[in-house]
């Protein structure tokens, strides 16, 4: 018999809000995180506007002498499993540490720290670059702080596969818990790119919009003006443990997880193809792995990133793989009022896709004012719904043709 894993703590930090109740409120009000930088001066970008978390107090998570060692996505990650700890009543002891694992993915990781040492060695030479350099850079060290802090000494990874990123480190914790390979993982992801050079740099691919006399409207999927992603940041990160084990210790259960399927599109470094079937593949790969007919799945928190290629061909994909059921789906995006978290978008949608199932209440799209022909589904637009949904499937899908899709059930 496989065994069940459930969703017992979700915790977010997003430019929606500080926090996993923040957040949820704010997408249920179709509000956007979306505004002008603040982090750098952005003279002479043709890009302004990201989805910048507001706020964020390092010091309620991080002693002030632990901070220099970590880039900026590492204290969202900090935070986010925090509150996802907290929200499950997960204790760790000695008697389960080993049980407990963590694996948290992240697409570009110390942005902001590789920046800032660079100037320092252009400055002043090698002598100023910090010895805490490298570690508050690369990727691991988030999963890595958050097992030390929590003392889970199980497995322990980190994915960097660009914007699926934390979906696979999600998908990856859930088949670890289904073999007993752990028995609970502190899964998602986080991302904090919103930089001279991570701008610049998706900026140089005209990847992003360039509404910046307009930033809540400018992160629009689905619709016929869409010009391009608004890069975000945050974090997204879940609790995932064996059903014995939740039931065992009286944990709240917000889902179940029950598919996950991944994919390559071996096409193009940026680009998916024409035929969207990386996406198609995955998403089938995880209806099989749950064993469920696509006419069981109520709704699907989509990848929806407001470029032209991606909202296009995400819905053709949904077309390919849902057939006739396509029209009557239920499909929002949320990056439509978080931005686009990169490597953390998967980790953070995930969590949604948690609450929606809880809840039963769907986010919407915003933003959705212009119809494209070539998108025509039911985005749930501009405002959240109450439904009856019984699976949910989230899509993540990454430069260099990487796919993920999970699946989550509600838990009754």
């Amino acid at each position: 018999m496989t065994r069940r894993v459930v969703v017992t703590g979700v915790g977010l930090v997003s430019a929606l809000g500080l926090d996993t109740a923040e957040s949820w409120r704010n997408l249920l009000a179709g509000k956007s995180g979306v505004a002008p930088i603040t982090h750098f001066d952005t003279t002479g970008f043709s890009v302004t506007i990201a989805a910048e978390v507001k706020g964020f107090d390092p010091f309620r998570y991080i002693e002030k002498k632990e901070l220099k060692k970590m880039g900026l996505f590492i204290q969202f990650a900090l935070a986010a499993a925090q509150q996802a700890v907290d929200q499950s009543g997960l204790r760790i002891t000695p008697d389960n540490a080993d049980h407990v694992g963590v694996y948290i993915g992240s697409g570009i990781g110390g942005f902001d720290v590789i920046e800032r040492e660079h100037t320092a060695l252009i400055g002043g030479g090698p002598r100023r670059i910090s010895p805490f350099f490298i570690p508050a850079a690369i990727v691991n060290l988030a999963a890595g702080h958050v097992s030390i802090r929590h003392g889970a000494k199980g497995p322990n990874s980190a994915t960097c596969t660009a914007c699926s990123s934390s979906a696979h480190a999600v998908g990856d914790s859930f088949k670890l818990i289904q073999r007993c390979a752990a028995d609970v993982m502190i899964c998602g992801g986080a991302e904090a790119a919103i930089t001279p050079m991570g701008v610049g740099g998706f900026a140089a691919m005209r990847a992003l919009s360039t509404r910046n006399s307009e930033p809540e409207r400018a992160s629009r999927p689905f619709d016929r003006l869409r010009d391009g992603f608004v890069i975000g940041e945050g974090a997204g990160i879940l609790i995932l443990e064996g059903l014995d084990i939740a039931l065992k210790r009286g944990a709240p259960i917000l889902a179940e997880v029950v598919g996950y399927g991944m994919s390559g599109d071996a096409f193009h470094i940026t680009q998916p193809d024409e035929n969207a079937d990386g996406a198609v593949r995955a998403m089938r790969a995880t209806l099989a792995d749950a064993e469920i007919a696509p006419e069981q799945v109520g709704y699907i928190n989509a990848h929806g990133t407001s470029t032209p290629y991606n909202d296009r061909l995400e819905t053709l994909a949904i077309k390919n793989v849902f057939g006739e059921h396509a029209q009557t789906l239920a499909i929002s995006s949320t990056k439509s009022m978080t931005g686009h978290l990169l490597g953390g978008a998967g980790g953070l949608e995930a969590g949604i896709t948690t609450l929606s199932l809880h809840h039963q209440i769907l986010p919407p799209t915003t933003n959705l004012e212009n119809p494209d022909p070539d998108c025509d589904l039911d985005y749930v637009p501009n405002q959240a719904r109450k439904a009856n949904v019984e699976y949910a499937l989230s899509n993540s899908f990454g430069f260099g043709g990487t796919n993920a899709a999970l699946l989550l059930k509600r838990y009754v």
